[in-house]
């Protein structure tokens, strides 16, 4: 007695588009999943879809056709939220049924903004996530429960993933196949995409990480002259000296204004002066640890480690403005 086996069915991934949808993070699941073959079969079915089916107006102001409204979702296996690059309000039916699909145990992502419609919905109180980096303050006001992490490409919390804007888009997806089907395949794909391999979620944005916006001028001063002085080793009665007041009520202005305590901006300075002068300079690594306050190479590592997911050299490899020699 012969048995037939039967085929693998692909994994479903059901993209859900707001109206106005990006057309880049609708394109980046289109095309990296569907270069993915197992053993000569799709490895996805990719299916797009949107709350009000018919024509929807694109970011950019072109006029998309999607035929398919919510009820896509059925059978389903990730079901994967786009963004439209800006500020928007989700709409309550796509909370609705992402709020269902992750009841029944689906894997929910989002790409830039479309991590505003999994927090709507609930699914990131007390998780952590992420959003293009423009829009993380608003995520954290709007959602307090969450845990923003505003300075990386990509979070997976569980069954819930989150990316940044644009390109980091492509890095949740490879990190998707990579977790679906293993390394192999997700290399194979960014090789055929002709992008990046998988990069680690934990690695910046790479952009000019934001603080929270300033609201007062009574520290100004000493802000200015601490990013004057970041090459000492400057202390929390430094600080306060300089503004003429105590490290208690240093400590409550500081905060107050910047929203952050003196030394995490102070951290936050030193780092971003060590990113500038590895991408500007080719100073060694210990006189960029000691220009910026670091102190050693080794601290500078950890230091940029942390904050890039790179070593102080892969990042200057990378990211140097110096014209080749």
């Amino acid at each position: 007695m012969s048995t037939t086996m039967q085929p693998r069915r692909p994994h479903r991934i059901v993209v859900i588009a707001p109206s106005p949808v990006s057309m880049f993070n609708l394109a980046i699941p289109e095309m990296l999943f569907e270069k993915v073959e197992i053993d000569g079969a799709p490895g996805y079915e990719v299916v797009v879809c949107t709350p009000e089916p018919g024509p929807i107006v694109t970011s950019g102001g072109l006029t998309l056709e999607v035929p398919l409204g919510l009820e896509a979702l059925e059978g389903a296996d990730t079901v994967l939220i786009a963004g439209t690059g800006h500020r928007y309000l989700p709409d309550p039916r796509t909370v609705d049924a992402v709020r269902e699909a992750a009841i029944q145990g689906l894997r929910i992502a989002s790409i830039c903004s479309g991590a505003f419609v999994l927090a709507e919905a609930g699914l990131l109180d007390g998780r952590s996530a992420t959003t293009y980096w423009q829009l993380t303050q608003e995520l954290r006001l709007r959602y307090p429960a969450l845990d923003v992490q505003g300075d990386v490409l990509y979070v997976q919390d569980g069954q819930v993933m989150t990316s940044s804007g644009y390109a980091a888009g492509i890095d949740l997806c490879l990190h998707m196949i990579r977790t679906d089907y293993g390394a192999a395949a997700a290399n194979t794909v960014a090789r055929l995409a002709l992008v990046a391999p998988v990069r680690p979620g934990g690695q910046t944005q790479f952009t000019q990480t934001p603080l929270p916006p300033e609201r007062g001028i009574a520290c100004a001063d000493t802000r200015g002259w601490a990013m004057r002085h970041l090459d000492e080793p400057l202390t929390l009665s430094d600080l306060a000296r300089h503004a003429g007041v105590s490290v208690r009520t240093l400590t409550r202005r500081f905060h107050a204004e910047s929203g952050m305590s003196p030394l995490q901006w102070l951290l936050h300075q030193r780092i971003e002066r060590a990113k500038e002068l590895l991408e500007t300079t080719t100073l060694p690594m210990d006189q960029v640890a000691r220009a910026c306050g670091l102190g050693t190479a080794d601290s500078l590592r950890q230091h940029v480690v942390r904050r890039t997911g790179l070593t102080p050299s892969a990042y200057r490899s990378q990211f140097s403005r110096l014209a080749p020699a």
